[in-house]
C-alpha cells in the first residue's frame, strides 16, 4: 500500500552518508567471516520483542545479523510519486495499458471478484483498480527484502521511525504466526507486501483467506488478495451503492477553511451549497462531504469527497491516489462492460 508523502527533509543526505558507512562496515565484517556485532538499537529492539511477545532473541539476532540498510529506501521515501500534481500523476496511472490489463485481470478472476463484491459490498472495479495501482495486477510487488526496508525505516529514517518500528514489530509477529521466512520475503521500499501491498499491520488485521486453503497469502493467492482488498474497504466503512466523489463549482465563495478541514466528510451538501460550494450532479443534500482541490492542467478543480472517497484514502492518504483509484475503476468498468456485453450501472456511479 502506498504511503502518504512525508515532509521534505534537509537532513536526508547526512543520514544517507551514515547508512552508507554502516553498510560498508557490515560488508567488511562479512568479508572477513567475522560475526558482526549488532547495533545497540537493534539489540534494544530485540530485548523489547522478547519481553513483550516472548520472541526468541536468538532467532531475532540471526535475522538482524543479515539486515542491510538501504539508502535507496530513504531516497524513495523522500520523493513519493503521489506528491506530483494530479494531472501528472493521473497521466502515469489512468492510462490505456493499465485499463486494458485491468479488464483482463477482472475477466480472468471474474468469479472471485464478483463474490468479493457481493460479500463485502464493494464494486468489483474498485477492487481491481486498487490492485492495478498497487502492483499492476501482481506484476510489480517489490524487490526489497521487507526486513531490510523496515529496519532501514525504523532505525535510519527519523521522520517516521516510530511508525516503522511498530510495523517492524507487526511484521515479525506476522512471520511467526504465518510461518513466513522473515528474512526472505520481499516487498516495496515502504515494506508493503503482496498483490495489494498491505503493510504488516494491515496484513495481520485485514488479510483474509478467500480461497479456502487455510492460509492468508497475499503474495501467491490472487483470491486472497481480492478478498482482502474488499474486506479492507468494508472494514473502514464503505457504503454500498453510494457515490464516491463529485465535481463542484465555487464561484466567488471563500473555501479556504473548508479546504483545510481534512478529508473526513464534515459538512452536508445543503450547507455547502448555502456557502457557495455547488455540486455539479444530483446528490442527497443531507450527505456529508469534504472539500478538496485537484491540480489540473486547466487550474484548480474543487471536488467534494464523500464517505467512500474517504474510505479509499484509508488505503493511502493521498488525494491523488484516491482519485486515481476512482478514475481507473471507471475506465476499467466501462471497457469490461463492453467486453462482457454487460451494461449494468456501477454502484459508485448511482
Amino acid at each position: 500500500m502506498l504511503l502518504s508523502p512525508p515532509p521534505t527533509l534537509p537532513f536526508v543526505h547526512k543520514f544517507l552518508r551514515l547508512i552508507v558507512a554502516i553498510s560498508a562496515l557490515a560488508g567488511s565484517l562479512a568479508s572477513t567471516g567475522a560475526v558482526p556485532v549488532l547495533r545497540s538499537d537493534y539489540e534494544a529492539f530485540i530485548e523489547e520483542m522478547g519481553k513483550k511477545h516472548a520472541y526468541d532473541p536468538g532467532v531475532l539476532r540471526k535475522l538482524f545479523s543479515e539486515v542491510q540498510t538501504r539508502p535507496a529506501i530513504v531516497r524513495a521515501m523522500s520523493a513519493p510519486a503521489t506528491a506530483r500534481p494530479w494531472h501528472e500523476f493521473r497521466r502515469r496511472i489512468v492510462e490505456p495499458g493499465r485499463i486494458e490489463a485491468g479488464v483482463r485481470f477482472w475477466a480472468e478472476n471474474s468469479l472471485v471478484v464478483e463474490r468479493a463484491s457481493r460479500e463485502f459490498g464493494v464494486p468489483g472495479e474498485i477492487i481491481v483498480a486498487t490492485i492495478g495501482i498497487e502492483t499492476l495486477y501482481g506484476r510489480h510487488t517489490g524487490n526489497f527484502k521487507v526486513l531490510d526496508a523496515l529496519s532501514t525505516l525504523a532505525f535510519d529514517y527519523p521522520p517516521r521511525a516510530d511508525f516503522f518500528r511498530s510495523e517492524l514489530e507487526e511484521y515479525l509477529l506476522l512471520a511467526r504466526e504465518a510461518g513466513l521466512d522473515a528474512g526472505a520475503l520481499r516487498g516495496s521500499y515502504a515494506a508493503a507486501i503482496g498483490l495489494p501491498q498491505f503493510i504488516p499491520s494491515s496484513y495481520r488485521k485485514y488479510a483474509i483467506d478467500f480461497d479456502g486453503d487455510g492460509r492468508r497469502d497475499l503474495v501467491n493467492s490472487i483470491a486472497d488478495a481480492i478478498g482482502s482488498v474488499a474486506n479492507y474497504y468494508r472494514s473502514f466503512g464503505w457504503t454500498t451503492g453510494a457515490k464516491v466523489v463529485v465535481r463542484a463549482v465555487i464561484g466567488d465563495a471563500d473555501v479556504s477553511a473548508l479546504l483545510t478541514a481534512g478529508l473526513r466528510p464534515h459538512t452536508n451538501i445543503g450547507e455547502l451549497k448555502a456557502r457557495g460550494v455547488v455540486a455539479q450532479e444530483p446528490i442527497d443534500e443531507n450527505a456529508e462531504a469534504a472539500v478538496f482541490s485537484l491540480e489540473t492542467e486547466a487550474g484548480p478543480q474543487v471536488m467534494l469527497g464523500l464517505n467512500n472517497f474517504y474510505v479509499i484514502t484509508r488505503y493511502n492518504r493521498s488525494v491523488n491516489y484516491a482519485m486515481a483509484v476512482y478514475e481507473l475503476a471507471a475506465g476499467i468498468r466501462a471497457q469490461f462492460q463492453v467486453a462482457s456485453g454487460s451494461q449494468t450501472e456501477s454502484p459508485s456511479e448511482r
